[in-house]
């Protein structure tokens, strides 16, 4: 599967209606971001049951600005909606699929159980 263009407008709505997204954050001036962006690339075409997102922060400055990072490339991971992965900077293929098989692996109930008991303890 190919990558999809996230804007503001179908980011939300990519994230909760997809098992697991992932998102990579760029920018065309950033070398760092060219350099991961045929590794990005490549795992679409290796994971179909993955959403493989690109935000060119140029183009959607406050889709960038919502993630509260400063430093780009910029890797997000959801599982169910969920946030699960975040990291700036450009990953090689091994950790990338590292990154693919964490996710992939999460127990989710425990993880909506550790969200709900930080939830309960912060109320």
């Amino acid at each position: 599967m190919a990558t999809t263009d996230l804007t503001v407008d179908t980011f939300q709505q990519t994230v909760v209606d997809n098992d697991i997204v992932l998102v990579d954050f760029w920018a065309d001036w950033c070398g760092p971001c060219k350099r991961f962006a045929p590794v990005f690339d490549a795992a679409s075409e290796q994971h179909a049951d993955i959403v493989f997102g690109k935000v060119d922060t140029e183009a959607q400055p406050a889709l960038f600005a919502a993630t509260g990072s400063t430093s780009i490339p910029l890797l997000m991971g959801f599982r169910e909606g969920i946030l699960v992965f975040s990291q700036p900077g450009a990953l090689p293929p091994a950790g990338l699929a590292q990154v693919i098989d964490s996710i992939k692996g999460l127990d989710m109930a425990d993880v909506k159980a550790q969200i709900a008991e930080k939830q309960a303890s912060q109320a």
